[in-house]
Order: C-alpha cells, then structure tokens, then sequence
C-alpha cells in the first residue's frame, strides 16, 4: 500500500542497499513513497540503484571505520530528519583478516561499524523518533559465542563461529539500544530474514559459500524481496503497537528460541561499554 493520506512518507537509511535484501527493501520502500537513502560499499553498485530508484545515495566502507564517520557526518548533515535506520550492511568472509582499524573484519563490518555508525547519529534519531533496524540472523542461535575477552576471536577463529556472534552481537545491540534510549522515543528491533537467495558468503570460504551456492541450497532459499519483508515491516509500522522495541524477530514473531547470550541483559550493557571503548581506541589511534 502506498503512502497517502494522512500517512507520512518517512525518511529511511538503509546499509548494505547496493544488492540483495538491502536493494530489494529499498525498492518496495521506495515504491510506497518513502524517501530512501541507498548505502553501500561499492560505488558502482550504489550508483546503479539508486539511479533506477532516482534515490540519493552514499558510499562507505564498513571495513573502514573512518569511512563510517564521513558517513555518519554526511547523513546527519543532508537529513535533518531520519526516521528509520536499517543496519543491514554485512556478511560473513574467509581467512581471519584484520582491518587497518585492528579488528576481524566479520566483527567489525557486521557489529562495530554499524554500532559506530548508529552512536554517532544518535542526536538525529532521538530528535526524530526513529527506528533502528538490525539484520541479524538465526546463525546468533547456530554458532555464536561472545567472548568478551576475545571479540575478535583470535583464539579460536571461524568464518562461521564470527558470524554467528557478530549476528548475535547485533541482537544484544538491540536489547541494549533499547535499554538506553527507548525513554527517549527511541525503538529498536532485530530480525532474521531466513534463507534467502543472494550473494551471501560469496568471499567465505565456510560450508556456507558451498550451502549457498548449490542446487539444494538455492531449492530452499527464498528470493530478496521475501527476505526484505521484515526490514519494509519494521520500517513502515509502529513500534509499540504492530512491533515491540527490544525484541529479535522471526517471521514477524518474537523468536520462540534464542542463543542464551542474547537474554543476557549484563552481557549486553557490558558489549556496548566495551565496543564504545573500541571506537574511542581507534579514534585515538
């Protein structure tokens, strides 16, 4: 259904927007009358849907924590207004890889920037009331683990074992996000977009690449707009009525299971602490 009436059109950042679940939200977003910011990692890519959305659009490197910052600073300068952002940027890589910032890249692309990202931006959000989307994943229930003397998992590292606690790291995010600032007005969620048919672990060199890319793998996935359906829910709804903030969904549910770090309201107060220590680290550095 199309924004009319009395219903407002809302401003929407979206990361990771240039292909799969990111490129199709942005698409029924946009086809509803919202105002799409499109981000992402490849400039050609960005480029590309945001011309066919006539859309703006801004580049960043989620492996590059200063790219964050020029980020955040451009949106808080071209939008007084975002009512929605939607963490959505991601993935899940090969070899255990450091980043000129020091950190995993699967920690960092997939829970430090878009906590940087999102901190940074945090007097526009309150202002606006806005939502803070996370695409998280059923892998925080399969294989994560959050060890907060080890976040980068130096001591144990797998492509898998740093997605599932990246994505888990996401969801104790919310909760924390949530704990802080929903006073304020405000609402954060996270949610699982299932199997979906993209480009996912295309640069992983875990079982997962191969899941993905084989016949039986693409027989059970869904397409990106099905995997978009949550972010366009939770971006387009009210929090508080068709929504709780705080909460992990799937399938437009609160999730009946969970990983059991992630009710751990503690470990959640003690990752932001520890992540915001980070970034003050690299700031520095």
């Amino acid at each position: 259904m199309s924004v009319s009436g009395t219903a407002q059109s809302k401003t929407i950042v979206i990361t990771g927007a240039s292909d799969g679940i990111g490129a199709a939200a942005a698409r029924r977003l946009h086809r509803d009358g919202h105002r799409i910011v499109i981000v992402g990692r490849s400039a050609q890519k960005t480029e590309a849907v945001a011309a066919e959305l006539g859309a703006d659009h801004l580049v960043a490197d989620f492996a590059r924590l200063a790219e964050v910052r020029t980020l955040a600073a451009e949106l808080a300068e071209r939008y007084p207004r975002i009512d929605v952002l939607a963490n959505n940027a991601g993935g899940i890589f090969g070899d255990r890889v450091k980043t000129v910032d020091g950190f995993e890249k699967t920690f960092q692309v997939n829970h430090l920037a878009p906590f940087l990202l999102t901190t940074l931006l945090m007097d526009t959000l309150i202002a606006s009331g806005a939502s803070v989307i996370q695409t998280a994943s059923v892998g925080a229930r399969l294989f994560g683990r959050v060890n907060m003397d080890d976040l980068d998992h130096d001591r144990d590292f797998s492509p898998q074992l740093a997605y599932g606690s990246a994505k888990l790291e996401n969801i104790l995010f919310t909760t924390e996000l949530h704990r802080r600032y929903h006073v304020q007005g405000l609402s954060a969620a996270a949610f699982h977009p299932g199997l979906v048919a993209t480009g996912f672990a295309a640069d992983s060199d875990s079982f997962m690449k191969r899941f993905y890319g084989s016949r039986l793998g693409r027989a059970v996935m869904s397409t990106p707009e099905k995997g978009a359906d949550q972010l366009v829910w939770l971006a387009t709804t009210t929090p508080g009525f068709e929504w709780q903030s705080g909460v992990y969904y799937e399938k437009r549910r609160p999730a009946r299971r969970n990983n059991p770090q992630a009710l751990d309201r503690d470990l959640a107060r003690e990752l932001w602490d520890r992540s915001a220590e980070l970034i003050g680290q690299s700031q520095q550095g």
